[in-house]
């Protein structure tokens, strides 16, 4: 068994209390987001880190993960732990994952996904391997000013579409039966995740329509009120959401989040399905995505793949009842239905 992220049960909970009297002792300045103190210094543009190598296994799970492309999926790129002597008989669960902005770089993710990765999960993401500074900058307005939703008219064509989740599914189980892949019969076939950020959240909802998906995570996302076709795909409405059939979480900044409202009513839309709904005070549409580790929002994505895809039980305590380490933390708010 993969042992639940450091930072999982009550996860969140202990987290905070341990950064408490940091906090207080570096309070971040006025309007600055509430987790500023616990976050990475900002980067500026003139200076940001030299580029880590993909090769450099990355990630505080058990099994370090490097970022590599392939050329059977030259379209996207992979996240996988180094050693694969460490795994035993353990097979690796699937995750795919749709960029923001429907982004064609498969490294704009890659502190969270390598985080995610580590945990023991093969995580195929839309694109290739971009310019090294993609992983490490967001343009300010996007993290910190407020935004107002685009209506679909405006919204450029995307540069992947939510297809490519779907082709990273069938290239993973391709791999797994292939007698020369390195992949072969060290994959949980069975246990396939899709998520995604923003637009690539629209690619996630759209792909979970597949009855071979697990469980979907949507982040700092939701269908917008009008049509839409912003995940190159079909056309998408709210009604969509009837196609969600696995349990589904999503998860977002707060209101200052330009998904915030979208995010609120898929939730409310959705009843038949077990769903969770989780936000984080101060954080923006950026999320935490590019902290070291992926920040917080990777301690929440690692524990619930943990919990849907493994039936970790320590990781579930993070999401069910009405004292779950998410509802009780005071920077989150949360609600659920059908989760026990």
């Amino acid at each position: 068994m993969i042992a639940v992220r450091t930072v999982s049960i009550g996860l969140l909970n202990l987290l905070w209390l341990a950064e408490s009297a940091a906090f207080a002792q570096t309070a971040p300045a006025s309007g600055a987001p509430a987790s500023a103190a616990i976050a990475a210094p900002a980067v500026a543009a003139s200076s940001e880190p030299a580029a880590i190598p993909a090769a450099t296994a990355l990630g505080s799970g058990h099994y370090p993960a490097l970022m590599e492309s392939d050329p059977g999926l030259p379209t996207h790129t992979i996240y996988r732990p180094a050693d694969f002597g460490a795994l035993g008989d353990y097979k690796l669960p699937i995750v795919v994952w749709g960029n923001g902005a429907c982004a064609n770089a498969g490294n704009r993710f890659r502190w969270f996904l390598s985080e995610v990765s580590s945990y023991g999960f093969l995580v195929i993401a839309a694109g290739p391997i971009g310019a090294a500074s993609l992983e490490y900058s967001l343009p300010l307005d996007y993290v910190r000013r407020p935004m107002r939703m685009p209506s679909p008219a405006q919204l450029p064509p995307p540069a992947t579409h939510s297809s490519q989740l779907i082709d990273a599914m069938n290239w993973a189980i391709a791999e797994n039966e292939r007698a020369a892949s390195p992949y072969f019969h060290r994959l949980a076939v069975g246990k396939i995740a899709v998520m995604g950020q923003s637009c690539g959240g629209v690619q996630a909802i759209e792909a979970s329509r597949d009855p071979r998906v697990t469980t979907t995570m949507v982040w700092n996302s939701g269908l917008l009120p009008e049509p839409s076709t912003m995940a190159g795909g079909k056309t998408m409405t709210k009604a969509d959401l009837g196609t969600l059939h696995a349990p589904t979480a999503y998860i977002s900044g707060d209101s200052q989040d330009i998904a915030f409202a979208n995010a609120n009513d898929d939730f409310e839309r959705l009843n038949s399905i077990p769903v969770f709904r989780g936000y984080e005070s101060g954080i923006p549409h950026g999320g935490t995505y590019r902290q070291p580790g992926g920040g917080e929002f990777a301690g929440v994505a690692v524990a619930w793949l943990q919990w849907q895809l493994l039936h970790d039980e320590r990781a579930k305590l993070m999401f069910a009842g009405k004292n779950c380490g998410l509802c009780v933390n005071p920077r989150w708010v949360a609600r659920s239905k059908r989760i026990d």
